[in-house]
């Protein structure tokens, strides 16, 4: 192949948002590659065009195989959540950005968007949008035409997440541009057009959580209070299972989930999995989802039954055996990715001896914490402390494959 291809970016506005520049280069092109949208704008094209439904793939084979001189139609900026990155790793291309939608909008909006954080759910799951955004002050989601405004507000919603008012720009740059500020309650009925773009911004402020949420906000079995990990060996506990911004983890035995929110609440941009056999506790896991907005997967099953159903973990908490440690060890350290952890807390001895004596016949770095925690308990006037149960914290680390 000879010359490198040239992406070029196109705003609503079709050929008039194109510099002289831009045009002459598409005007002197023998092939002009692009969505069946883009394309539409060129009607009097005399080379060949090229239309990318489904499958970039298919695209960079043929860019890879033509000699012909040859222009790719993007959106926009083809570097902000387009194809120019991904192309631009196949193949040789240069790059010609144009103003973007979310510049635009943001423009109508008439508010400062470097303060902003960006999120596509464009062909993408919108499974995890409630952590990824808690928190930030204004929020820019890419929709599609299955993450509608109207499906947003109903997700955000159901995670209690009404702190925020909604700014639609539809079809912006173009001749039906629509502009709208509306609640997410409104939104849940509004037919926007498919090209749009959502800006959240936060209208009033409401109670934030850090790591180590206290015991009593979490719903939990009554009159069986207590069946939580607490507090201190929760933190200790997430501490060692050493996770990022997109660890994917499991939590075996999850109950009220306390351990699978705080997870979440740190591998914003990873995966969480939670498994719990009993379905009254799963049931306040799922309440206590929506209170924390941390929309994690968990399911009824008894571990390692149904793991399989879970991609492999990058940490592993275990709260609770159920008496198949064998097997539920052997199961978790051969799914564990490289340099994983597995973290399990034991509150005797026997569980400790086992445990250990298994982590060590697979092949895992094992060490021991006992964590030995006191809190303080008011007296008349004075303050005495109260012991909880020492825990033994076990961390086993996968090291090489």
């Amino acid at each position: 192949m000879g010359q490198p291809i040239k992406i070029i970016g196109v705003t609503e506005s079709g050929i008039a948002s194109l510099p002289q520049q831009y045009r002459e280069w598409i005007e002197e092109s023998e092939q002009l590659v692009g969505g069946e949208r883009l394309l539409e704008f060129f009607p009097f094209y005399k080379g060949e065009k090229i239309v990318v439904k489904s499958g970039l793939s298919k695209m960079v084979e043929t860019l890879q195989q033509t000699s012909k001189k040859t222009v790719v139609l993007a959106s926009g900026d083809p570097l902000f959540f387009g194809i120019g990155g991904y192309l631009a790793k196949k193949i040789d291309v240069e790059i010609y950005p144009n103003i973007s939608s979310l510049q635009q909008a943001f423009a109508k909006m008439k508010e400062s968007w470097h303060d902003c954080f960006f999120v596509s759910v464009h062909g993408r799951n919108i499974k995890g949008l409630a952590q990824k955004i808690d928190g930030y002050e204004k929020v820019c989601l890419l929709t599609d035409e299955t993450n509608t405004p109207k499906a947003i507000a109903s997700y955000l919603l159901e995670f209690g997440m009404d702190e925020y008012e909604a700014f639609i720009v539809e079809t912006v740059g173009g001749e039906s541009e629509k502009t709208t500020f509306m609640t997410l309650s409104d939104m849940m009925s509004y037919d926007a057009h498919p090209l749009n773009v959502v800006i959240l911004k936060q209208k009033n402020q409401r109670k934030r959580w850090t790591l180590g949420i206290p015991d009593a906000e979490f719903s939990q079995r009554k009159p069986d209070k207590g069946l939580i990990t607490k507090k201190e060996i929760r933190v200790l506990s997430i501490g060692e299972l050493n996770l990022h911004k997109k660890s994917t983890v499991w939590d075996i035995g999850t109950c009220t989930g306390s351990m699978a929110i705080e997870a979440a609440r740190i591998a914003k941009e990873g995966q969480v999995f939670a498994i719990e056999k009993n379905e009254s506790d799963l049931q306040n896991c799922y309440e206590n989802m929506k209170k924390f907005q941390a929309d994690i997967t968990a399911i009824c099953g008894k571990a390692p039954a149904r793991l399989d159903e879970f991609p492999d973990p990058d940490a592993i908490f275990i709260g609770g055996t159920g008496g198949e440690m064998k097997e539920l060890l052997s199961v978790c350290a051969s799914r564990l990715k490289a340099h994983g952890r597995i973290v399990l807390n034991a509150a005797t001895i026997e569980t400790l001896y086992e445990a250990t004596d298994i982590l060590k016949q697979l092949k895992l770095k094992v060490s021991i914490t006992l964590a030995q925690i006191s809190r303080s308990k008011p007296i008349l006037h004075m303050t005495r402390f109260e012991g909880l149960n020492p825990v033994y914290i076990i961390t086993a680390a996968k090291e090489e494959e």
